[in-house]
């Protein structure tokens, strides 16, 4: 019999983990902090950038680790959501989709980096994060017009559910465009200092 082991967490990733999760609160109520970060009355939550930046920068698998502890922690009662909300009513609310969906953006975008070979280039980040972008709106867009519709008892049509996010989704592709052109330089980086600690680590036990 095979024994697998399950792939273990470094105290890195616990800190990292821990850090999105805070910068995804700071990021859904950035305009608390900052009034003017609004366009047309509309509050430019940051939280897709976090989430795209989570995936690109931890990987598939801490990245959505760290979305799912921020939506735990909402769950809780923590206010972490938008508006300082909190409570799993926010999840069956019509923006609760886009909570989820943040587990998905990090997991895609996170696993598309982890699967090109050798060093990720600029075109591979870019492309990571616009399908993480996508898979944001796919979630968040369909799970509100299904939320408005089935258990809000608030019609709207499906075009409509998709009109609402063109308040939105210039902001997101000037954050996503900015996410993946800064994200190579902070990954090698990381990754570079991991290695060099690893090295270390073994030439002491050597």
């Amino acid at each position: 019999m095979t024994v697998h082991n399950k792939p273990r967490f470094r105290t890195v990733d616990i800190t990292l983990i821990g850090m999105f999760a805070a910068l995804m609160a700071i990021g859904a109520n950035i305009t608390s902090w900052a009034p003017f970060l609004q366009v047309a009355g509309v509050p430019l939550s940051m939280q897709t950038f976090f989430a795209v930046l989570a995936g690109l920068l931890l990987g598939s698998r801490v990245g959505a680790i760290s979305m799912a502890v921020y939506m735990l922690i909402g769950i809780a009662g923590a206010p972490v959501f938008a508006g300082f909300t909190a409570g799993f009513g926010v999840i069956l609310g019509s923006t609760g989709g886009f909570i989820l969906s943040f587990i998905a953006v990090a997991y895609f975008a996170g696993k598309i980096v982890e699967n090109k070979k050798g060093s990720p280039t600029l075109f591979t980040f870019i492309v990571a994060a616009f399908v993480g972008l996508f898979m944001n709106y796919f979630i968040g867009t369909n799970y509100m017009y299904l939320a408005m519709n089935y258990w809000l008892e608030v019609k709207m049509g499906y075009k409509a559910a998709w009109g609402v996010m063109g308040w939105f989704i210039i902001k997101d592709i000037a954050f996503t465009i900015f996410a993946s052109v800064i994200s190579p330089r902070i990954y090698r980086a990381v990754n570079h200092s991991y290695q060099a600690r690893q090295i270390d680590t073994t030439t002491k036990v050597t």
